[in-house]
């Protein structure tokens, strides 16, 4: 095959980011209203310092002791997201998606997100490829 394929080719760009402070709530209704199931959370100067899932959301909402009106998505952070340069090889991150269980890694450029590489992006490159292969 000989072609590189890299990670900017396949992801999402732009994603919707959220600032740390955004309610609960709020992130829910985001999702909702465009619907994605990821959303990074980003700080005061763009930086991104987590992921929230759609599941992870929909537990949180699930919670009775949560009120998703008052609580910050900074509260449910739960390390650093996995994170990628839009130069990286594909390979690499289907790789390490599928070894850790990730279902996306956030695309970033210096600080900036500038993308997000989801699962179904990983299946959009992979009928793609088998297109190609095939003479699809």
């Amino acid at each position: 095959m000989g072609t590189r394929r890299i990670v900017r080719t396949y992801m999402t760009r732009s994603p919707l980011t959220v600032p740390r402070t955004t309610t609960m709530a709020r992130a829910m209704k985001l999702l909702d209203e465009h619907g994605f199931r990821h959303l990074p959370i980003v700080d005061e100067a763009g930086k991104l310092i987590g992921l929230l899932s759609e599941r992870e959301l929909k537990i949180v909402e699930n919670m009775r002791v949560v009120d998703a009106g008052m609580a910050c998505v900074e509260d449910f952070i739960l390390g650093p997201p996995y994170s990628v340069s839009p130069e990286c090889p594909l390979a690499e991150v289907t790789r390490t998606m599928a070894e850790k269980k990730y279902g996306s890694a956030v695309v970033v450029e210096g600080d900036t997100v500038v993308g997000l590489f989801t699962t179904v992006d990983a299946l959009r490159a992979l009928t793609t490829m088998l297109d190609e292969v095939e003479g699809g």
